[in-house]
């Protein structure tokens, strides 16, 4: 899909704030590791999304009750639900000088029910309360095309791959339930995604209160 960029610069993407703290000597280490390993933009950026997506536990599946936001913190705990994946992949990339962003989807039904059983959030909403869904999108060097990439984790139905060709997304939208791919992307996390990351003593309150549109 066409993104579009929320700020117009593209320095706004490589920036460090307090979500994105790529200065941040833990983020630092890892990149620094990963980069010398692979030795080119893609197979870093590549290295990192796996990195990222099956080394981090996504909190609805591994059942951890912390909640973190800052990319160092997930990092560090090895835990976070999507938003602070995307969180972690961003400052990972941005690390190296490679334009990256937030952007959302909004899903409901099976998608988004298959999270909220599995964390033990309560009874099964049978798809009748959306949620917003976080992912990544990053712009490659000498290209200026925005690739969306997923790294929520894998799971049985679930099978997120990195591409720069045909999207691999954990969650493909359906319009036909009201699904919606938002086109915007974001320097860093929307306001309704850090409010309930930054308010919430645990996770199950945090399954309660996942923002259900922007």
């Amino acid at each position: 899909m066409e993104l579009i960029q929320q700020n117009p610069d593209i320095h706004d993407y490589l920036a460090a704030d307090e979500v994105i703290d790529h200065g941040h000597p833990v983020v630092q280490e890892i990149a620094d590791t990963f980069w010398f390993a692979t030795g080119s933009a893609y197979s870093y950026a590549e290295t990192v999304f796996d990195f990222v997506r099956d080394t981090i536990p996504h909190s609805a599946d591994s059942g951890d009750p912390r909640v973190a936001w800052r990319a160092s913190d997930v990092l560090s705990t090895r835990n976070g639900i999507c938003y602070a994946k995307a969180h972690a992949l961003v400052a990972l990339l941005r690390a190296k000088g490679i334009p990256a962003g937030l952007c959302y989807q909004r899903l409901t039904d099976d998608h988004q029910c298959s999270d909220s059983c599995s964390s033990g959030a309560g009874a099964c909403p049978g798809g009748s309360r959306p949620a917003v869904h976080g992912l990544v999108a990053l712009r490659m060097p000498c290209s200026s095309r925005w690739y969306r990439q997923d790294p929520r984790g894998n799971k049985p139905g679930v099978d997120a791959r990195f591409s720069l060709d045909a999207e691999r997304l954990a969650f493909p939208v359906r319009p036909e339930l009201g699904e919606i791919d938002y086109p915007e992307l974001y320097a860093t996390a929307h306001p309704a995604v850090l409010k309930v990351l930054r308010e919430s003593a645990d996770r199950s309150r945090m399954w309660r209160n996942l923002p259900v549109e922007l």
